[in-house]
């Protein structure tokens, strides 16, 4: 199975509640590297590559989990990944 790339913005109450955080902590079941990171425009971004399966079920993971009460919308970008990342990483 071929790795993808995807981008994903959540908007809501996502910032200040621990949302990268727990983000982070979710990855770790999850064969898959990237970033999270707070926006000035109060989203978060989340990009991240792996597998396809495994990305989505590590973004079911982070709708399934508490911080579901805080999105109230999200914004999705399927591509071919850049293989730049390695790990997981809250940035700046």
């Amino acid at each position: 199975m071929a790795r993808q790339r995807v981008q994903m913005f959540y908007s809501g109450r996502v910032q200040g509640v621990g949302f990268r955080y727990t983000v982070k902590s979710l990855v770790a079941g999850y064969e898959v590297v990237g970033t999270v990171r707070n926006l000035s425009d109060g989203r978060v971004e989340l990009v991240a590559e792996g597998e396809r399966d495994e990305l989505e079920a590590f973004l079911t993971a982070i709708t399934e989990s508490g911080l579901r009460r805080f999105i109230r919308g999200t914004e999705i970008w399927w591509g071919e990944p850049l293989g730049k990342l390695s790990g997981f990483e809250i940035v700046a």
